[in-house]
């Protein structure tokens, strides 16, 4: 007999679960207290930035991130060599997001791993949801561009700036516009 998963494992998997599970609010007052540490912190305190960055992501890497800095949990962001995020991104982490070595990600982004049942008798009753998010090497995304719940972006693509990416991105193609759609293929 098998135990019942718990709402951080069906989280994790992309099935519906609860976000009100203590365990889940334990992890979330966590990360937000990381955050809060983090986003304080000066031009300089780069001991005090790299201590609250590998607390709070599941791989650092020595990735640079300036402040502000928004994420759910934290610990579901994996991030490569040379990673780079400009001010003011949004990770909404409740499943995993990865981030490829080499990686430009522009001021204001948000890559959102998080969503909602359709039906509004499934969303009344607490239910959430997500899909992962892989982001290849080298790829850079323009600010204010904005990831969908379950999008791969491949090696070498270009995001255009303020694109909504709905849908894959094939690698060394470049996309933009809302939805994003291809503009430029390698």
């Amino acid at each position: 007999m098998s135990e019942a998963l718990s709402e951080r494992d069906k989280m994790l998997a992309g099935a519906p679960y609860r976000a009100g599970d203590p365990e889940l609010v334990a992890l979330r007052r966590r990360a937000q207290s990381l955050m809060r540490a983090y986003n304080a912190t000066v031009y300089g305190e780069d001991h005090a930035r790299a201590h609250l960055l590998g607390e709070l992501l599941g791989t650092w890497n020595g990735a640079v991130i300036r402040p502000s800095f928004s994420v759910d949990y934290g610990v579901n962001i994996h991030c490569g060599k040379g990673v780079f995020l400009n001010y003011g991104c949004v990770i909404l982490d409740v499943c995993e997001v990865h981030i490829g070595a080499g990686t430009q990600i522009g001021p204001l982004c948000q890559l959102l791993t998080a969503d909602h049942p359709r039906d509004p008798a499934v969303r009344a009753a607490g239910l959430e949801s997500g899909k992962p998010l892989r982001i290849g090497r080298n790829v850079w995304i323009g600010g204010g561009a904005i990831l969908l719940p379950g999008i791969t972006v491949g090696d070498n693509a270009i995001i255009g700036a303020g694109a909504v990416v709905t849908r894959d991105v094939a690698a060394g193609t470049t996309v933009a516009g809302n939805p994003a759609r291809p503009i430029h293929q390698a």
